[in-house]
């Protein structure tokens, strides 16, 4: 099975879905957020991040100035978000784990190929990393089931 865009139902897999995540210890109200501000050099410019949508955040993260390592670092930044996202917010892990071995493909309209695909070309990132994690969070299960 595949599921090819996160929307309706499947909502909660983007990082537009309205959801808090702590990370660096600050508290965004969406993983978009989170993301958006790690961009930034500055604690302080990170911060004015936990008050925005997902649309405001992408808009002001498109305005900030890039911390130098920016294109080495992203990936395993989103990692560590998405990770916060779902790890931080129980009923959106069982809402992953319920995809079981789904293949997650961010299909998009807007031209993102980094993180999704247009007409199935692209990274596929976003996808990728929700399946990572929805194997971490399916073996952390496992290890607290085998303990009980």
């Amino acid at each position: 099975m595949k599921i090819g865009f996160f929307r309706g139902k499947y909502a909660y897999l983007s990082n537009f879905y309205e959801a808090p995540v702590e990370y660096d210890g600050l508290v965004y109200q969406n993983s978009e957020a989170a993301f958006q501000a790690q961009k930034c050099i500055d604690r302080k410019d990170r911060e004015m991040f936990t008050r925005l949508n997902p649309s405001e955040a992408k808009k002001a993260g498109r305005k900030v100035q890039l911390r130098k390592d920016w294109e080495e670092v992203k990936i395993s930044v989103m990692t560590e978000i998405v990770r916060a996202k779902f790890f931080q917010n129980s009923e959106l892990a069982e809402l992953l784990m319920a995809t079981n071995d789904a293949y997650l493909e961010e299909g998009n309209t807007w031209g993102d190929k980094i993180w999704g695909t247009v007409n199935g070309q692209g990274a596929n990132n976003l996808g990728k990393i929700l399946m990572q994690i929805r194997d971490e969070l399916s073996k952390r299960d496992n290890n607290s089931a085998n303990q009980e």
